[in-house]
């Protein structure tokens, strides 16, 4: 039974959306079909991690979202962008796809304006999961919380926060997992990200998981590497001995294990 798995920051410039990709890419390697749609639709960004340009996207969820096309039709396969990274090519039996929003200003500027019907968005997440055979569909959120991210937040079988070690990131945190209390979102993680190595992230840990009584899946610390790739590619795909990537393989093999 395929999982949905909302990833969520309450504030922007938590690297949600590279901490989302490399999950996601991370369990496509280990052979799930996996698709992650960016309901960021304000600021949408996930595509330039894949390498997925504009005059490349026909379809996105605007268009679905407008009763333009079938939410089928906006899935970009983009394993290649595993493939073509990995030595190991024939160890990749997986599947991953992103449903991006739209990256044209006017675009953008009609979904702000008009709005849309989120019981659509909803039935999408459905549907996707039935077309593509899913295992998993991770939801890329909009920072913060309005209409549309609660009823994605409201239907997912996993929440995962992301957070910073930023007492305003804290804050807002624990707006967000009491509002997905009330929810009764099944299962909730936590995950730590752009922490200076120098921390103590045994200590840090302890601490969160004393503040908000919900499981710390993972500690990301802040990396140069990950600064010096700006977003142009997965990280744990171009660094897979990497400290951060050893630490997105746990919070995968957590997310499987409930599953």
């Amino acid at each position: 039974m395929a999982q949905i798995i909302s990833v969520h920051s309450f504030r922007g410039g938590t690297g949600k959306s590279n901490t989302i990709a490399n999950i996601a890419a991370t369990m496509a390697i280990q052979g799930k079909r996996v698709a992650i749609v960016d309901t960021d639709i304000q600021s949408p960004g996930i595509h330039v991690i894949f390498g997925l340009k504009e005059e490349e996207i026909e379809h996105s969820l605007n268009h679905y979202l407008w009763g333009n096309c079938e939410i089928k039709d906006t899935a970009h396969d983009v394993t290649h962008t595993l493939i073509s990274k990995q030595q190991n090519t024939h160890k990749i039996s997986g599947s991953l796809y992103l449903i991006p929003s739209s990256i044209k200003a006017g675009e953008i500027s009609r979904i702000i304006r008009e709005g849309y019907d989120v019981v659509r968005l909803n039935d999408g997440f459905q549907e996707l999961i039935y077309s593509l055979n899913l295992d998993y569909l991770f939801i890329d959120t909009h920072p913060g919380l309005n209409e549309e991210t609660l009823v994605s937040i409201g239907v997912s079988d996993v929440l995962i926060i992301i957070l910073r070690p930023d007492q305003q990131d804290f804050q807002g945190t624990a707006v967000t997992v009491d509002v997905a209390r009330k929810l009764r979102v099944p299962k909730m993680l936590l995950v730590i990200n752009k922490v200076l190595p120098s921390f103590n992230f045994i200590d840090l840990q302890q601490q969160i998981e004393n503040i908000y009584k919900v499981s710390v899946s993972g500690i990301l610390p802040l990396s140069e590497e990950m600064v010096q790739l700006g977003s142009k590619d997965i990280f744990s795909v171009q660094y897979p001995e990497h400290s951060i990537s050893q630490a997105i393989q746990k919070i995968a093999e957590q997310i499987a294990d409930i599953a």
